[in-house]
C-alpha cells in the first residue's frame, strides 16, 4: 500500500534529521532524483525543519530582527512545501495517465498529494507527541493526557492512510479522476503582491 510506503520514509526523514535536531544542518537526500522517493524524503524533511521553525519563532524571548529572519525562511519552507506536493501529484498524473475514466467517475476533494502532505505532518506529529509520553521529567498527568493524544493520532493516522490507498485504488480504476489546480501563491509573486510590486 502506497500509504505504509510513504510513511516509512517520512519517518526514515524524521529519525535522520532528530540524530542532529539542527535546522541548519545539511540535507542530504538518500534517494535518487526522479524517483518518487526521492520526492516523499524532501517533502517531509521540509516539514521538519519547518516544524522546529515554527518552535523557535514562539521563544517569548526571542529577537525581533531573528524572528523576522525566521518568517522569512517558513515563508520560503511553505513555498517550498507547496512546490513539492504538485511535484507529487504530477508523478501520479503521470502514473494514472492512461486510465480510461468511466463514465460516472467523480473528483475527489483534494489531490492525492495533498492528502498525502497531511499524512507526512502527521508522523511528525506522532513522533513529538511519543516523545512527550517518553519524557522522564513531566508529570503522570501530562504523560496520561499525550497518551490519550497519541491514540487519537494513531487512529488518524490508520484511517487517514485507507482514504489514500482507497483514493487511489480508485483512481487507478477509473471510478475516480484526478484534476489538479495549481496553489498560485500570491505572497511571494512581485506581479501579484501590491507590495512587492510597489518595491520594484
Amino acid at each position: 500500500m502506497f500509504s505504509k510506503f510513504a510513511y516509512t520514509i517520512f519517518t526514515e526523514s524524521i529519525d535522520k534529521y532528530h540524530e542532529k535536531d539542527d535546522v541548519d544542518q545539511e540535507f542530504n537526500n538518500p534517494y535518487p532524483k526522479g524517483d518518487i522517493e526521492h520526492l516523499l524524503y524532501r517533502k517531509n524533511w521540509i516539514d521538519t525543519v519547518q516544524w522546529h521553525y515554527e518552535d523557535i519563532i514562539r521563544d517569548p524571548n526571542i529577537q525581533p530582527k531573528t524572528a523576522l529572519q525566521l518568517k522569512r525562511k517558513i515563508d520560503a519552507s511553505n513555498q517550498d512545501r507547496t512546490d513539492l506536493v504538485e511535484y507529487i501529484d504530477s508523478y501520479f498524473l503521470k502514473k494514472y495517465q492512461s486510465v480510461t475514466i468511466r463514465e460516472n467517475a467523480t473528483i475527489n476533494t483534494e489531490s492525492p498529494a495533498w492528502a498525502i502532505d497531511r499524512l507526512s505532518i502527521l508522523a511528525l506529529k506522532i513522533y513529538h507527541m511519543r516523545e512527550e509520553v517518553n519524557r522522564l521529567d513531566a508529570s503522570s498527568e501530562h504523560i496520561r493526557t499525550c497518551k490519550a493524544k497519541l491514540e487519537v493520532l494513531l487512529e488518524q493516522k490508520k484511517d487517514l492512510s485507507a482514504a489514500i490507498d482507497q483514493l487511489l485504488h480508485d483512481i487507478e480504476g477509473g471510478k475516480k479522476y484526478m484534476k489538479v489546480y495549481k496553489q498560485m501563491k500570491m505572497y511571494n509573486d512581485e506581479e501579484l503582491n501590491p507590495i512587492l510590486r510597489g518595491q520594484k
